[in-house]
Parts: C-alpha cells; structure tokens; sequence
C-alpha cells in the first residue's frame, strides 16, 4: 500500500494524501541530481536519489491520487533526464513509472535487475541521443513533385480556378501522387544523410514523422566527444539543402529511442 502523509505546509485537519514514488531512471550511484531541476506534480516534487550497489534511481514523491500527466508534467520528465545525460549517463524511465514506495524501488526494481541496469549504464557512458529533423520547403517540394510527375503536373494545372466540388476526383489523386511522392523522397533523404553521417554515431533509428512534410526525423546515439564532427557534417548537408529542406539538431538528450525502460507499477 502506498503510505499516507499529510501534505506539505498542511494544517493538522487537513485530508490526507497518498504519496507514492515516481521513478525517472537510472543513473550510476555517484551521480548528483542538478540542483536547480524540480520533479513533476503540483507543488513540484523534489528529486533525490535512491542507492543500491553501484547503481541508483532518480525519484520523487507524487500525489497517487492525482493523475501524472497535468500539463508541464512530461516537460518535467525530459527535463530533468536531458539535464543529468549531459553529466553522465542515464537510462531513462517511461514517462508515468510509479512504485508504492522508496523500499520497493531499492528492493523490488533496483536489486533484482542491479547487473543488468550497471552494465547498460557502462555502455552508454559518455553518449548521449542527439535528434536530427529536417522539413521540406514547402514551395520548393512542389515544385520537384510538379517537375518530376506529368500527371501531377497535369492535374495541378486542371483543377487551377476550379471549385473543389468540379474537380474532386482530380484532388484526390493529386493529394495520393503528392503523399507517394513525399514518402519516396523521405526514404531517399533519410537514407542519404545517414550515409553521410557514418562514423558519427553508434546506433541510429528512423523515427516516424511528426509532420506530413518531413523530410528526416532521425534519433542518433553517439560519443558526446562527436557533436563537433556531427555539426559539422549536418552544417555541410544543411548548405547542398538550402532552399529545399530546413535541418536543425536537438541534443544531447537522454537515451529514450534506445534504452526507455518501464518500472513495474505495484
């Protein structure tokens, strides 16, 4: 069962609430938990460390009787696990990992699972996920599309000053030949940059698009001690791209395309 406590600042009348623990990750014992990051919840929770062997878990107490997942909650998550990733490594936890208490962490998830937790934590030592995104120039995608496909070209030029109503046959195929065309120049750019970019990173993973124009929504892990090269590289790629897709980089980020784990909820 979770246990009860009165809330924080409370009068002694006041309703009691039910804390339970919620759990970020896992770092290596030795890791400081930055002092200016807060938890999530409302008031924000404070992050401390629970130790076990060689290893710890970044917790903090949660209300179990509101729900995780308030606005700034997820925000809160990230954050903190982004701000340890870029002292040490960190395996982050699914977002809404709780356990009942502080001895369940150290018993029930940190002792059965020690070895294994210690080992994936010496692998990541010094790497870090960065995030690479490109997005296709709207008029410049077009205009390829237009230029590369008569029968796009064709349609484009049969629905002009038309009502939507005369022409939705025509739309419709032109939207299919328009999304086939996207996915096919994704896969191309995608798989290009990535060749480009060999020798900078150990893993990668083509994650889903977050935007029907997207050209590349990529996750790398990689040596921290790369980033320079990695700028460097994408900086040339954003140059031959110029006008045609728009790159930009996010990291160094916690591990989550490659090592999210989940805590058993009691």
């Amino acid at each position: 069962m979770s246990r009860p406590a009165k809330a924080r600042g409370a009068p002694e009348q006041d309703t009691e609430v039910t804390l339970g623990v919620y759990v970020y990750g896992i770092v290596p014992a030795g890791t400081k938990v930055p002092p200016d990051e807060h938890g999530l919840g409302d008031p924000a929770g404070e992050v401390r460390l629970i130790r076990h062997g060689d290893i710890g878990a970044l917790v903090s107490e949660v209300d179990v009787d509101q729900p995780i997942g308030r606005p700034g909650d997820f925000l809160a998550h990230e954050r903190l696990l982004d701000a340890v990733s870029r002292k040490g490594a960190v395996l982050p936890f699914r977002f809404g990992s709780v356990l009942t208490n502080e001895d369940a962490v150290a018993e029930e998830l940190l002792a059965p699972h020690h070895d294994d937790f210690l080992a994936a934590l010496q692998e990541l030592e010094g790497c870090a996920e960065y995030i690479v995104k490109g997005r296709y120039v709207e008029d410049a995608l077009m205009s390829e599309i237009l230029a590369e496909n008569p029968e796009a070209a064709s349609l484009r030029e049969a629905i002009r000053g038309t009502s939507e109503d005369a022409t939705r046959n025509e739309r419709i195929r032109l939207g299919e030949i328009i999304a086939g065309s996207v996915e096919a120049k994704r896969d191309l750019d995608t798989s290009t940059l990535l060749d480009a970019l060999e020798g900078c990173y150990a893993q990668a993973v083509i994650r889903e698009p977050s935007h029907e124009q997207d050209a590349v929504n990529l996750a790398l892990l990689m040596r921290t001690g790369e980033q320079e090269t990695l700028e460097q590289r994408l900086g040339e790629f954003a140059e031959r791209w110029a006008g045609r897709v728009n790159v930009r980089l996010l990291g160094p980020l916690a591990p989550y395309d490659f090592v999210v784990a989940q805590a058993a909820e009691e």
